[in-house]
């Protein structure tokens, strides 16, 4: 390992032993398993606050005299985007099944 002083005993720590082992490999999946999970519960106490203080206000002033509420207009918007996005992959996939798949799934 690289790090000086730690460097041993930070890669046993992270192996769960001297070598790579079924601990190792149980402990990385958990951490892959967890994380997107983890960064998802960021994001929403990330937007929880932004959107209680507001965005760009240092101050903390009331300015909500030119605002339009992000529900229904926005939702809204957001929803179209993403049913046609869905709607686009759906309609490629039903008249071409084949242009994303892989091109070994066609060797005999």
């Amino acid at each position: 390992s690289a790090v000086p002083y730690l460097g041993n005993e930070l890669v046993k720590w992270l192996w769960g032993g001297f070598s790579v082992d079924n601990a190792t490999l149980t402990r990385f999946f958990t951490l892959h398993f967890l994380l997107p999970f983890i960064i998802a519960a960021l994001v929403m106490i990330h937007l929880l606050f932004l959107h209680q203080t507001g965005s760009s206000n240092p101050l903390g002033l009331q300015s909500n005299f030119d605002k339009i509420p992000f529900h229904p207009y926005f939702s809204i918007k957001d929803l179209l985007g993403v049913s046609m996005t869905l709607m686009f992959f759906i309609m490629l996939n039903l008249w071409e099944p084949r242009i994303l798949g892989d091109p070994e799934n066609f060797i005999p």
